[in-house]
C-alpha cells in the first residue's frame, strides 16, 4: 500500500514543484509554480533572500549576513536551517526490513531500534537514484528522508516497487509521506546547549547516527543527531501545527538563520555529496566512494537492486572514482576538466568553492582509477588556464560528531 496524507500551505505549493537537485541553487520552474515550507512566511519576516530551489522557495541568506560569516557562524558557535523541503516518510510493515534491503544494498533487519544509516536507493544498472537517510524505529517502521528534488523520481520508483513486492506476500509494506511535515537542523558546537534547554531529554544519551521522541518546549518531536555540516547538531522533525513556534522558540542566544548558500560550503568542506551534481544515476555507490554503505553480508548475498553492477565493481574496481582536490590559484567550479599531469583528459570537477574555513580552493570530483590516490598531482582547467591541483582525502574538515564512546 502507499499513502499520502496530504494537505498543501499555500495554492503555489499546489501547483507543483520544479525538476532539480535538492541543494542546487537554481531551477527552471517559474516563481508562482514554487513551493513553500510552512516556514516560508516565518523566512519573509526574518529577511530571508528566498531562491528557487529543489522546486521551492527557499531562503539563500538572511539580512546583511553573507555567505561566509553564516558558513563560520555555524562553524564556530550555532545556525539554524529550514530542511523542510526534504520528504519525510514511514515505511511500515512485517517486510519492511526485508524491502528495504531490496532496493538499497545496506543492512537493516539487524539495525538496533532508532539507529540511522546513510544509504542509497539503486536503479537496476546500480546507480543511484537518490541518497537518503533511514531510521529503524522498532522491528517493523522505518523513518525516511528523501532529497525535495528527487521527490517525483523517489516516489514513483517506490510506489512502483511497493506494488510489485506485495503482489505475492502477505506480509506487505505501506509507505506514508508525512506532507508539511516541519524539518530543521539545528547545527554547531552549541547546538546542545541550545536544545537541552528547551528538552528534559538528556541529550548526553543521544550519539551521532541515534535519533528519538523528545519534547521541545512542550511538543512531540524526532530528534536525530546528525546532519550535513560535518559538526556536531540535530535535525529535528516538528509537526506542521508546531513548525513555526518551535523554530521561533529554537532561534535564541547565539543561534542564527542560515541558508542554501552557506550550507553548500559546509557541506563540501565536509566531503558530503549533492545530488545532481556529485551523484546521479549513472554513478554507482562504488564509483561514488560509498561503499562503506554496503556491510559485508550484502557483497556476500547480493539480492538487491543493481547488485551484479556493484558486487563486479567491488570485485574488479570501477573506472572512475570521486576524489578530494585542492587547487591552486583560483577555484574550480562543476564541469571543470581534469588532466593528468601529461594532460591527459582524465575527469571531472562536480563541485568547487573557495573554502572560508581553511582558505584554500576545494573541490570535489571524478577522476579514472589509478589517478585518485591520495597527494596525486593532476590539472584543473579554470578559465581557460590549467590550474595545478593535488587529490586530497575528505572531509577537507575534520568532522566533529558527538560519537558514543569507542565508535
Amino acid at each position: 500500500m502507499f499513502r499520502q496524507t496530504v494537505s498543501r500551505a499555500s495554492g503555489a505549493a499546489r501547483k507543483g514543484m520544479g525538476m532539480m537537485s535538492r541543494r542546487g541553487m537554481a531551477s527552471d520552474a517559474p516563481k508562482e509554480e514554487l513551493m513553500e515550507t510552512g516556514l516560508y512566511d516565518f523566512h519573509v519576516k526574518h529577511g530571508a533572500k528566498m531562491v528557487p530551489f529543489a522546486g521551492f522557495s527557499m531562503p539563500l541568506s538572511y539580512g546583511s549576513v553573507g555567505q561566509i560569516a553564516a558558513h563560520n557562524h555555524v562553524r564556530n558557535s550555532v545556525g539554524l536551517f529550514d530542511v523542510g523541503h526534504m520528504v519525510q516518510s514511514f515505511i511500515r510493515g512485517p517486510s519492511a526490513p526485508a524491502f528495504l534491503e531490496w532496493i538499497t544494498p545496506s543492512g537493516f533487519a539487524s539495525l538496533p531500534h532508532f539507529s540511522s544509516q546513510l544509504s542509497v536507493i539503486l536503479n537496476d544498472r546500480g546507480g543511484i537514484i537518490d541518497d537518503n537517510v533511514i531510521c529503524r524505529h522498532d522491528d517493523t517502521t522505518y523513518y525516511v528522508v528523501t532529497n525535495a528534488g528527487r521527490r517525483v523520481e523517489d516516489l514513483a520508483w517506490l510506489k512502483e516497487k511497493i506494488e510489485q513486492w506485495n503482489e505475492s506476500r502477505a506480509d506487505k509494506v505501506e509507505m506514508e509521506v508525512l506532507e508539511n511535515q516541519g524539518l530543521v537542523a539545528l547545527q554547531g558546537p552549541e547546538a546542545p546547549s541550545v536544545l537541552q534547554k528547551l528538552t528534559p531529554y538528556d541529550l548526553t544519551q543521544l550519539h551521532f547516527g541515534k535519533s528519538t521522541y523528545a519534547d521541545i518546549a512542550g511538543v512531540r518531536c524526532h530528534v536525530a543527531r546528525g546532519g550535513y555540516t560535518g559538526e556536531d547538531g540535530f535535525e529535528i522533525s516538528i509537526p506542521k501545527e508546531h513548525t513555526v513556534s518551535i523554530t521561533e522558540t529554537l532561534l535564541q542566544g547565539p543561534v542564527q538563520m542560515t541558508g542554501l548558500g552557506a550550507r553548500d560550503s559546509l557541506r563540501l568542506e565536509a566531503g558530503m555529496c549533492l545530488y545532481g551534481h556529485d551523484l546521479n544515476e549513472d554513478i554507482s555507490p562504488i564509483e561514488a566512494a560509498l561503499a562503506w554503505v554496503i556491510p559485508k553480508s550484502r557483497r556476500e548475498k547480493g539480492e538487491f537492486i543493481g547488485s551484479g553492477t556493484v558486487l563486479e565493481q567491488l570485485k574488479d574496481g570501477p573506472i572512475k572514482r570521486r576524489v578530494g582536490l585542492i587547487i591552486d590559484d583560483a577555484p574550480a567550479r562543476e564541469g571543470a576538466e581534469i588532466f593528468s599531469d601529461t594532460q591527459e583528459p582524465i575527469g571531472v570537477v562536480t563541485s568547487g568553492i573557495p573554502s572560508p574555513t581553511l582558505g584554500k580552493n576545494i573541490a570535489m570530483g571524478y577522476v579514472k582509477s589509478g589517478f585518485h590516490k591520495k597527494g596525486t598531482s593532476v590539472l584543473v582547467q579554470v578559465r581557460n588556464k590549467t590550474r595545478k591541483a593535488t587529490i586530497t582525502p575528505m572531509p577537507f574538515v575534520p568532522t566533529k560528531y558527538y560519537r558514543s564512546p569507542g565508535a
